[in-house]
């Protein structure tokens, strides 16, 4: 019997990056570029997998009968799970092989989205999200692979560009789909969609399979404790971020055990790992100053452009009483802008000059910021159309040139792969959950400042405010003859209009922030990168050295 975990003989051209990763033979044309199709295809439907409900978390609200509160738990799910499947998945690959990865999940992923159509309850929907969350860890990967095949040998490093900020297109993607897919049997009309593309990217790879790759035999049973300290730490930890803001992180006491329970795991996981002999992290090339600043980065930027989200542009549009609807054309502006960003990033990616598109990209982050900060009570959708395009560009442009200029020492100790995939989606989902949690806490505390100071200077003795008060009751004067309660409606009216001012001032004070932490990152970017450069060994003249 043929050992599976034989070296094969390989081509220089066809040597697989890694153990676990496929082969690169040459390819004609046409080939190359179904491989690019397919890489697309996998790579959305991964991604759509979360962001079908996070853009339209409040209309699966309604579907599902539940408060606020419970329908955040939804993306929590989902998050929670997927944060740590990687630590299995990469080793998963280079044991059992690719083609078994790929159908294995594949097949899984098809059916938890079936299950999906069967979820009647908060319960059940929640069962299933968690399910796709480690599935749908798979289907990352699985997209780049399929698109790193799609590219000439000379375009490698571009189609590695190309597959990660191609990660970013799901959530635009979801949000610019027709919300009448919602009114096809409530909620399930999103995942027959998903459904759909899920059944779409099986049958593509069984029909066009990935080239074969080295397996090597990796498991040891140590992984298992690792994984069974890390994955319910890192999914504590998830889950405080994702309803602090919302069950308020003082109000509700299972929020603090949570927290300290995700910390000792985590800790634990750590500790153990630090002391084997063959970690599964390696940890020490965790703390490296370069690892350590391409994951700060990353996750900084996670951070910045929450700003896209429910508690950025987003949520200033549904505290004016917009619905999904309506937002259509900022939503437009965002997947072009991370249409555009993956265009740039593939078309100019220099591994020679990666410094460039990170301080563009940070400052269109500042640009963008800033617009926004510039709101009123009467800005509208159509008014944040070009600020959002330049954070969804620089955000997706930013990714790919940050993980490249680490990527080196990965391709020279491959044995650090699932240390780099890890602290990759780690920096990734953490990020994106601490900045929503973080920037929401920070609304609402300037919210409630705001508020304060408005509502301390609203006196029925001031004309404007009486006048107010007047104009707000004569509305209702033709449905109601009572002049008290045309009043009391006078009241609520200036009430609603301040609280619609505090909100706008708070979402401005949000803005500002996002552009000062993001100008912040710029700054720290320079100053390395001006370290880099004069602490760089000069050349020494070959005559002087001759002597």
């Amino acid at each position: 019997m043929k050992n599976p975990f034989a070296p094969r003989q390989w081509l220089p051209h066809e040597r697989p990056m890694m153990p676990g990763s496929p082969s690169t033979p040459l390819h004609s044309p046409p080939k190359r570029l179904a491989y690019a199709v397919v890489g697309f295809i996998i790579t959305l439907t991964g991604g759509l997998s979360n962001a079908l409900v996070t853009a339209n978390q409040q209309n699966l609200q309604g579907a599902l009968g539940v408060f606020t509160a419970e329908i955040a738990w939804l993306p929590a799910a989902y998050v929670m799970t997927n944060v740590s499947m990687n630590l299995l998945l990469v080793k998963f690959r280079q044991e059992f092989g690719l083609r078994l990865f790929t159908e294995v999940f594949l097949v899984l992923y098809a059916l938890i989205t079936f299950g999906h159509l069967f979820a009647n309850d908060l319960g059940s929907a929640l069962a299933v999200r968690a399910a796709h969350g480690m599935t749908g860890a798979a289907l990352s990967s699985l997209g780049i692979y399929y698109t790193l095949q799609g590219f000439p040998p000379a375009w490698r490093m571009r189609g590695m560009a190309y597959g990660v900020s191609l990660t970013a297109l799901a959530l635009p993607f979801a949000r610019i789909l027709p919300v009448e897919m919602l009114e096809f049997s409530e909620w399930r009309g999103l995942y027959l969609f998903e459904l759909g593309l899920s059944l779409i990217s099986l049958g593509c790879v069984l029909l066009l399979k990935l080239p074969p790759g080295d397996r090597v035999k990796t498991f040891e049973k140590a992984d298992f404790i690792t994984f069974v300290l890390f994955a319910p730490g890192m999914a504590l930890l998830c889950a405080v971020l994702s309803l602090g803001r919302t069950l308020w992180w003082f109000d509700t006491p299972w929020i603090g055990w949570a927290l300290a329970g995700g910390i000792a795991l985590v800790a634990t996981a750590i500790y153990y790992e630090h002391h084997r002999t063959n970690p599964l992290i390696n940890l020490r090339w965790w703390v490296s100053p370069g690892m350590l600043r391409m994951g700060l980065l990353m996750a900084l930027v996670r951070f910045v452009l929450a700003e896209q989200s429910t508690t950025g542009a987003v949520g200033l549009m549904q505290a004016m009483g917009l619905g999904v609807e309506h937002m259509q054309p900022m939503f437009h502006a965002m997947f072009a802008g991370t249409v555009a960003g993956i265009v740039v990033c593939t078309l100019t990616l220099n591994p020679q000059r990666l410094m460039l598109p990170v301080v563009l990209s940070l400052l269109m982050i500042i640009v963008g910021a800033w617009m926004d900060s510039q709101a009123t009570n009467l800005t509208r959708p159509a008014q944040m159309v070009l600020s959002q395009f330049l954070l969804a560009f620089g955000g997706t442009w930013f990714l790919a040139p940050v993980m490249f200029l680490e990527i080196g020492s990965i391709l020279a100790q491959p044995r650090n792969l699932i240390s780099f995939i890890v602290l990759f989606g780690i920096s990734q989902n953490l990020g994106g959950l601490l900045g929503s949690a973080m920037l929401g806490t920070f609304q609402t505390w300037r919210e409630k400042f705001h508020s304060s100071h408005i509502v301390e200077h609203l006196s029925l003795l001031e004309p404007q405010v009486a006048a107010r008060i007047h104009q707000g009751s004569s509305l209702y004067s033709h449905t109601t003859t009572d002049p008290v309660l045309n009043n009391v409606q006078g009241m609520a009216s200036l009430a609603a209009a301040a609280t619609r001012e505090a909100h706008v001032r708070a979402y401005n004070d949000v803005f500002l922030l996002v552009a000062a932490i993001a100008a912040l990152v710029l700054f720290f970017v320079l100053a390395q990168a001006l370290w880099l450069r004069l602490s760089k060994p000069k050349a020494v003249p070959a005559a002087a050295a001759a002597r």
